[in-house]
C-alpha cells in the first residue's frame, strides 16, 4: 500500500485557530470531520491521525511548530515513515489568490508563504504537490497582520466552502493522478 503525508499549515494554539494564516489547519480538521476521525497521535512537534483511504495509508497532520519551521516536522514524518515526497501534499494559505479560490499545483516557488518555503528549503526540492487556498490580502493592513487576522463574517461564508473544496481535492489526490485532480479542482 502507497503511503501519504497530507499536511495543513498553520500555527499552533487557540489564539490562532480561526485566523487566515490557518486554513491548512481548517482543511485538515474538515478531512477528520468528514471521515470521523481525530489527531490523536503525536510525533516530531505535530499532531496527526493515520488511516486508511482509497488504498493508502494516509497521515493527516498539523505541525505544532510555528509555520515558518514546518519543514522540520515534514522531513521527519517522511523520513520515520518512509513517505515519497512524491506523496506529500500541503495545503496553506494564499495571499496572491482570490478569497475563496483554491489552486493545485505540482511544484513551484513558495510565493512567499513561509511555511511551504521553509519546506522547500529543507526537502531540497520545489517538486511538492500543494493545495493553496485563497485568503487575499488587504492593501490597508500590514501583511503579518492580515494573515494573522481573523476571518470577518461576511468572509466566512466565502472562505467555508474553500475549506469543504480544498477537502475534497486533497481526499480526490490520494491515490490518484494529481494531474486529474488538478484538473477537476483548478
Amino acid at each position: 500500500m502507497e503511503k501519504y503525508l497530507i499536511v495543513g499549515l498553520g500555527n499552533p494554539g487557540s489564539n490562532y485557530a480561526k485566523t487566515r494564516h490557518n486554513v491548512g489547519f481548517m482543511v485538515i480538521n474538515e478531512i477528520c470531520n468528514k471521515l470521523n476521525l481525530s489527531l490523536d497521535s503525536s510525533k516530531f512537534n505535530g499532531i496527526f491521525t493515520k488511516t486508511i483511504y482509497n488504498n493508502s495509508i494516509v497521515f493527516f497532520c498539523q505541525p505544532t511548530t510555528y509555520m515558518n519551521l514546518s519543514g522540520e516536522f515534514v522531513i521527519k514524518m517522511l523520513n520515520f515513515y518512509n513517505i515519497p515526497i512524491k506523496n506529500l501534499i500541503v495545503i496553506y494559505d494564499d495571499v496572491d489568490t482570490k478569497l475563496g479560490t483554491i489552486k493545485l499545483r505540482k511544484k513551484g516557488s513558495s510565493g512567499g508563504q513561509n511555511g511551504i518555503k521553509n519546506i522547500i528549503n529543507i526537502l531540497k526540492t520545489d517538486e511538492i504537490k500543494r493545495i493553496r487556498i485563497g485568503i487575499d490580502k488587504d492593501p490597508h493592513i500590514k501583511l503579518d497582520q492580515y494573515v494573522l487576522s481573523n476571518f470577518k463574517i461576511d468572509e466566512l461564508v466565502i472562505i467555508k466552502p474553500a475549506i469543504i473544496k480544498g477537502a475534497l481535492a486533497t481526499l480526490a489526490a490520494i491515490g490518484e493522478d494529481f494531474d486529474k485532480v488538478m484538473n477537476k479542482f483548478n
